[in-house]
């Protein structure tokens, strides 16, 4: 009978640092790696990629195919849907909405994609009295507004701007608002952060002046979301919004 071969041990804070490297490099839309390209984009060797592998499958991370390339399995599906279930996005929203509004004086409001449609989901109204009345669950049209731009941004193209979207009188012809795409972990779109008020006190200019602390609050939520910084740290750096 041949005596299996000890597998190499995998210990250590070092060692937990380079298998999430490992799994890190796995990107969306690869199906499989293989061992060169995990090479490539971890920086590590291949004798230690090896190792981590035999540790990852056994655990139910990775998948090794018969062509030699790997893929994650089905325990990375589990937590997935782990985190999701447990992804409470209000408690995530409502503190930076709450924060904007106090910073800014104006409406604030979170809106997701609803079909055709764009759906008001959590909303901080102004304390001026003269202010937009809408509430939780309205629905506009994904027409001009700025809102509705941001629900439209890809993710290279939302994470790239330099100014948030501007809008006046594109559904109410008497207000304004501003907004950013707000993104999660995977880089999917989750909403759009708006700030909204009447278009006589929310000028082009007055948005301009907000943009600082608008982009620190979205930022803030993003990385709140799963976003990674170096995912998200050219936001407001690169690219001027579509007019």
């Amino acid at each position: 009978m041949v005596k299996a071969r000890p597998r190499p041990a995998v210990n250590g804070v070092a060692s937990a640092d380079r298998v999430l490297t490992v799994l890190s490099a796995f990107r969306i839309g690869d199906s499989a790696l293989s061992l060169v390209e995990l090479v490539a984009r971890t920086g590590l060797i291949k004798s230690t990629i090896m190792r981590l592998m035999v540790s990852l499958e056994n655990q139910g991370y990775i998948t090794r195919m018969t062509d030699g390339r790997y893929q994650l399995a089905s325990e990375v599906m589990r937590l997935n849907a782990v985190y999701q279930e447990s992804l409470d996005l209000e408690r995530h929203v409502m503190p930076r909405l709450q924060y904007l509004s106090e910073q800014t004086g104006e409406t604030v409001s979170f809106y997701v994609r609803h079909g055709a449609y764009r759906m008001c989901q959590y909303r901080v109204n102004s304390s001026h009295r003269l202010r937009l009345n809408m509430q939780p669950g309205d629905m506009r049209p994904m027409d001009e507004a700025a809102g509705a731009q941001a629900l439209r941004a890809p993710f290279h193209v939302g994470i790239a701007l330099e100014k948030p979207y501007y809008s006046r009188g594109a559904t109410d012809p008497h207000a304004s608002s501003i907004a950013l795409p707000i993104y999660g972990g995977q880089q999917e779109l989750m909403g759009a952060l708006v700030i909204s008020g009447p278009a006589s006190r929310l000028t082009e200019e007055c948005a301009d002046n907000l943009k600082d602390v608008f982009f620190e609050a979205a930022r803030d939520l993003m990385r709140s979301l799963g976003l990674k910084p170096a995912d998200g740290q050219t936001a407001g750096a690169e690219s001027e919004a579509v007019k």
